[in-house]
């Protein structure tokens, strides 16, 4: 009869007002729920994030046995076409982590299609004007004093990505659009497929075609279905979307700003070639957070849309619970194996030595653990909607801790590379700190109480949902 009142006062304490969940049992059991959620949505979406991330890193592992110029200029072209391109449309398409995600938890489902639609149109609006900005980026390279012969590349394998800027596109939005209702499979079915088509069609392009480097920028390719529906909310959308960038961009193009300014080292095509394997290396692996940063974003949005304030916060005492773990599995692994991960991008034994030097290696893991934490964190803020805050602590971290830190290192001291890295990941610890000294102090009953204002015009959601602690 015990077992029974107990289960009993379980769903009591998620439906009445104002109750404490005070047991221990009980919390132990809503948190070890909350996981087996998170990890059923974290699980497909690490492999959806990586495997169209290996898009990118595939093409780079084919033509970085081409030789140093083909590495180094195919890794900035990379690098460029992200923070140029790549980086704003994510940004602005995790804006719908906000809008989508809380409106199905608050039931407005028509309201989800309305808001996919809305941002496809303003997504492929963007691309325009980003598209022109890669047609000169070539002549831009060597105005800043870029190295001319990695410019010209650059300039090269940029054109050709073109028309994966709009696709791309068009794919955030979908993702979202999935995400949000926690539909993971079918993401994760047709970014596998691509990678499978991906990967015999690169080592054409790259090694059999005559093609070479440009083949690299041919391979990487994604498609995606749009409808007319358009016009409904685009002031909503922007209103998310612009900081949704600010947020994304700004830490992005940090990570990005050290292979330009390992262009301006002694020795460039050396120090680009070194950096490129460490980011492409932490880019690979940041699939793990970015996919718990999803799935606490969904549950997070889900249940202040619904009104479920105790929920969603537990969902945040899961993922970093996951987080830590994560990290801690992940970073021992990678450097133990810090001997072979260089040969993966190169088979030039300087860079090899270069990476898993007594200095490098350890960086790169620490960096691991720093982006496991800011990844979940950054999924939060999505969640609940406060990316412009967000964007406000990673233009501090970075911006005036983490690049300034980086070129004193770097240029002044003459660590060179490993000055670069190490003042980024200043700006990293930096970053993960506010982030998490945020989200301790969240007022998570005035953050449910903005969802339900938001969706207040549609379906009214029943105050008396809404759990206190």
């Amino acid at each position: 009869m015990r077992d029974n009142d107990t289960e009993k006062n379980m769903e009591k304490s998620l439906l009445i007002p104002k109750e404490s969940l005070s047991s221990t049992s009980t919390t132990w059991d809503l948190l070890s729920g909350e996981v087996k959620k998170q990890g059923y949505i974290a699980a497909p979406m690490v492999a959806v994030t990586l495997s169209q991330y290996l898009l990118q890193v595939v093409s780079m592992m084919m033509v970085g046995h081409l030789g140093q110029l083909a590495l180094s200029s195919t890794a900035m072209f990379i690098s460029l076409a992200s923070v140029t391109g790549f980086s704003v449309l994510l940004g602005m398409a995790s804006a719908l982590e906000t809008l989508c995600g809380q409106a199905y938890g608050a039931q407005q489902y028509q309201r989800i299609g309305t808001q996919i639609y809305t941002a496809i149109f303003c997504l492929f609006l963007v691309c325009f004007p980003l598209s022109f900005l890669w047609i000169y980026m070539g002549r831009l390279l060597v105005l800043v004093g870029q190295d001319p012969r990695i410019s010209h590349e650059v300039g090269k394998f940029i054109i050709w990505l073109l028309p994966a800027l709009f696709a791309y596109a068009a794919m955030q939005a979908l993702i979202r659009y999935f995400q949000s209702q926690s539909l993971i499979i079918p993401m994760f079915l047709s970014s596998y497929a691509a990678l499978c088509l991906h990967i015999p069609i690169c080592w054409g392009l790259v090694l059999k075609s005559g093609l070479g480097t440009l083949g690299g920028a041919l391979a990487i390719e994604s498609r995606a279905p749009i409808s007319m529906e358009l016009f409904r909310g685009i002031g909503e959308f922007f209103h998310f979307a612009i900081p949704s960038a600010v947020m994304v961009c700004l830490e992005w193009w940090s990570f990005e700003l050290l292979i330009l300014m390992s262009g301006l080292l002694p020795n460039p095509q050396l120090e680009t070639s070194v950096l490129s394997v460490c980011l492409s290396t932490i880019q690979t692996l940041s699939a793990i957070p970015y996919g718990l940063g999803a799935a606490v974003s969904t549950r997070v949005s889900n249940e202040l849309g619904a009104g479920n304030v105790q929920r969603a916060r537990v969902a945040v005492y899961a993922v970093v619970f996951m987080a830590v773990m994560e990290t801690i599995i992940v970073s021992a692994s990678l450097f133990a194996s810090r001997r072979v991960f260089g040969y993966v991008f190169s088979n030039e034994g300087q860079v090899v030595d270069y990476v898993t030097s007594t200095t490098m290696a350890p960086l790169v893991c620490f960096s691991v653990i720093m982006d496991s934490l800011q990844g979940v964190f950054s999924g939060v803020a999505r969640g609940c909607g406060w990316q412009n805050i967000a964007a406000f602590v990673n233009l501090g971290a970075y911006y005036l801790c983490g690049v300034p830190t980086a070129a004193i290192l770097g240029f002044w001291l003459k660590f060179r590379g490993r000055g670069l890295w190490i003042g980024i990941q200043a700006g990293a610890f930096t970053q993960t700190r506010l982030l998490g000294i945020i989200t301790t102090f969240t007022d998570w009953e005035k953050q449910a109480s903005k969802a339900r204002k938001r969706f207040s015009k549609g379906r009214s959601l029943d105050d008396n949902r809404i759990v206190c602690e």
